[in-house]
């Protein structure tokens, strides 16, 4: 197909240049750009003991995050299994505020006790050297499926599945899509056997599993380059054609059609309310959510997800507000590293909380808070600048335990040690050496004028979809437009909207963010006022048609 230029301008700014590497980008093939799940080390000891448990007729338990990424990897692997007729398995999805994140022994204990001879792990373990031990010596094998970064040594599982441990080609999978490796592997190794429970299932039939993966590798906000773009862009095909009594229930629920599903929706609405039944009560609605083929039943938990999810956004809200006043009274904008914490904060919001704090200053954001059972427990959240779990792991003994990416991760610290936090991390960290009154260039893709930002233009820009990390959305320079009118919406008035005209043409733009008021913007808007702005160009889901997402405010160039 002829490729506009400006496609081909936003391609180089990210490094695609290369005609083949234009097509790969442009247009992903699901043969071409995934991988052989046999490739992860350890799949074919993986998938052995896996069949070996289905001739013999062990009781099997997947054992997933609590999380957007784990829970529907574990609907994938459930889906696997009901697809071939087979009904010893269970799910246990670990209550975040009671026991938290990570493979717990005291679950493998009742899971033994149930008897579970077999766990495969969702989402986690390639840190669980002691839970993976403990479950040997109750006689419980366990198959790790997982994202996280290595550590010093891995667990003695029947295998850990992690696509940074080498010979795989992409590091960057989210763990759902692990996951679905290993569903890929047993179906492919099951049918090579004529095993009959897996001769019934079609070929090919795998691949309406991709909804769940599109929705982790969205959520988890891996990035979408290479192997995790493919995955995306078929599994956004396949969820908005998702046989999914939930996914139906949940698009008559946020009023979006289904076959418009895009990964914004899935960021800022499918994901946060699959979250928010952790976050706010039991994962384990999420997962039912996902599972289930009972309208009805879709209906009603997506009805409770969604009040839920109104309780969460109220939460974190206040906890946004309590921690924006102790920086302004605690930090300054030198500080590169800001440790708060309150016994009366739910961990379950302070990823939340720490990422909308970390979005407005930089830096790294680390809040703490006690759990049900008096732990003190934090998240943390980085800009990319500071790698999140190298700077836990240099906190040395101030921390029980730690464990997330470069750009998040979680931690637990002892009620002794909880106030050295602030100290051992900063060591790590030194101040930044940026001077206030040097403020950087503005960055952006390309400069066009209101006029410019048209419905065309917009059908060239989702050439680029699905956008996420590592394929930001491209932000583009107006260098004039009138303000026409500046206001405050939402129920606590905390988004802002600005409508623009431009002065030549007369056309017009509602121009819109949340969680921003007019003040927190360069140049504070005004009305008649003429001004400069970064934005991108998005699908008006409020009006219809099209609208700008603001990113900044300048004063007119």
């Amino acid at each position: 197909m002829e490729i506009p230029e400006l496609v081909r301008t936003l391609l180089a700014s990210r490094g695609v240049t290369r005609e083949e590497d234009v097509a790969a980008f442009l247009a992903p093939d699901y043969a071409l750009h995934t991988h052989d799940p046999f490739l992860l080390s350890g799949m074919d000891v993986a998938v052995e003991r896996l069949l070996g448990a289905l001739d013999r007729g062990e009781h099997i338990a997947i054992y997933a995050d609590f999380d957007s990424d784990g829970i529907p990897g574990a609907a994938l692997l459930w889906d696997l299994f009901q697809s071939i007729d087979y009904d010893k398995v269970e799910v246990y999805l670990p209550h975040r505020d009671r026991e938290g994140y990570g493979f717990h022994a005291e679950a493998i204990e009742a899971l033994a006790a149930r008897g579970v001879s077999l766990i495969i792990t969702v989402d986690v373990g390639t840190t669980a050297v002691d839970a993976v031990r403990f479950a040997r010596e109750r006689g419980v094998d366990v198959i790790v499926t997982d994202h996280h970064e290595i550590q010093d040594r891995l667990p003695e599982a029947v295998a850990v599945l992690n696509p940074k441990l080498p010979p795989y080609p992409f590091p960057h999978l989210c763990g759902a899509a692990v996951a679905y490796k290993l569903a890929q592997a047993t179906l492919r190794a099951g049918k090579a056997r004529g095993a009959e429970r897996f001769m019934r299932v079609r070929d090919g039939w795998e691949k309406w599993l991709l909804d769940l993966v599109a929705i982790a590798t969205v959520a988890d906000m891996v990035p979408l380059v290479g192997e995790n773009r493919a995955l995306a862009h078929w599994g956004l095909h396949v969820l908005r054609r998702s046989r999914r009594a939930g996914i139906d229930a949940l698009c008559a629920a946020l009023r979006v059609r289904k076959r418009e599903l895009t990964e914004d929706d899935i960021g800022f609405s499918i994901a946060p309310r699959v979250n928010a039944a952790s976050r706010m009560d039991d994962p384990d609605l999420a997962f039912a959510l996902l599972t289930t083929s009972d309208a009805l039943e879709a209906r009603r938990i997506a009805s409770q997800l969604e009040v839920l999810n109104a309780k969460r956004k109220g939460a974190v809200a206040s906890v946004v507000r309590q921690v924006r006043k102790l920086v302004r009274e605690r930090f300054t904008d030198a500080d590169r590293v800001i440790v708060l914490g309150d016994t009366g904060w739910k961990p379950a919001l302070l990823g939340l909380a720490a990422n909308s704090i970390m979005n407005e200053r930089g830096g790294v954001v680390c809040l703490w808070g006690r759990d049900a059972r008096d732990r003190l427990k934090g998240s943390c959240r980085s800009d990319g600048s500071v790698s999140v779990v190298e700077l836990l792991a240099a906190a040395g003994e101030a921390l029980e335990a730690y464990g997330g990416h470069r750009a998040s991760g979680g931690f637990s610290v002892s009620h002794e040690h909880v106030h050295e936090l602030q100290a051992a991390l900063t060591r790590v960290v030194a101040p930044s050496e940026t001077v206030a009154s040097e403020v950087a260039a503005p960055e952006y893709d390309a400069r066009l004028s209101l006029p410019e930002l048209s419905r065309a233009l917009f059908q060239q820009v989702t050439l680029l979809s699905p956008f996420g990390t590592g394929n930001p959305k491209p932000v583009f320079f107006v260098p004039s437009a009138i303000v026409t009118s500046v206001q405050r919406f939402g129920k606590e008035k905390n988004h802002v909207e600005l409508l623009l005209e431009c002065r030549v043409s007369g056309v017009r733009y509602r121009a819109f963010d949340f969680f921003r008021a007019p003040e927190d913007l360069s140049h504070v808007p005004v009305q008649g006022a003429e001004v400069g702005l970064l934005a991108t160009l998005e699908r008006d889901t409020y009006r219809g048609g099209l609208a700008l997402r603001l990113i900044d405010v300048l004063s007119r160039e």
